[in-house]
């Protein structure tokens, strides 16, 4: 597998710390979503939607300036990218929708929304209704509900979201996470033992 960057790679627990403790309304979507409900399969990049409240995205900023954010952009190195001139505030995250940066806790992408799997936008609003947070040892993941990441997904229908379908629908069949979940208000579901290593 060709490496997202050639930056540091995927650090999700210095991420997720972060992004806490800057106080950033998000939800994690994506690999790292359906690694967090059991899928084996890798992913080298952490994505979110957030809220696009400006005062969440000043808190976003901060957390990204934290971590030494830096654009990511195709055909570009780190260090070339580290070179740019880049005001990350509010106002840049609000214009720009959705953005890929490099941290120094490696990949992590910024999404304005979701697709369902007829393409319509669903937002962090309507997301967090039915998003489960997810409770570990030292750590607290906020995600978007299995039934989001699998629409999202269905929707993309890129090679590798085609191969990971498979193991998310059978996860989808799991007492507690089934597709009622998408009726469902936002749940919490403690986890002693979790998929990912935080």
């Amino acid at each position: 597998m060709t490496p997202i960057s050639d930056g540091p790679s995927l650090d999700l627990p210095r991420l997720i710390e972060a992004l806490n403790r800057h106080e950033v309304e998000y939800l994690l979507v994506g690999g790292v979503a359906a690694t967090a409900y059991g899928a084996e399969r890798e992913t080298e990049d952490a994505d979110c939607v957030v809220r696009r409240e400006r005062v969440n995205l000043e808190r976003l900023a901060a957390a990204l300036r934290e971590l030494h954010a830096r654009l990511r952009i195709a055909r570009m190195s780190d260090d070339e990218a580290k070179q740019l001139k880049v005001q990350l505030d509010g106002v840049m995250l609000e214009n720009s929708g959705n953005s890929t940066w490099t941290t120094d806790a490696g990949p992590f992408d910024v999404l304005a929304d979701l697709k369902d799997s007829s393409g319509r936008s669903v937002p962090y609003e309507e997301l967090i209704t039915r998003s489960t947070v997810l409770r570990g040892d030292g750590f607290v993941l906020h995600v978007a509900s299995l039934d989001d990441v699998i629409a999202a997904k269905t929707f993309a229908n890129r090679e590798k979201d085609r191969e990971a379908l498979p193991e998310l629908l059978g996860l989808q069949q799991r007492p507690g996470i089934g597709e009622d979940q998408a009726t469902q208000p936002s749940s919490e579901i403690e986890i002693p033992g979790p998929t990912l290593e935080l």
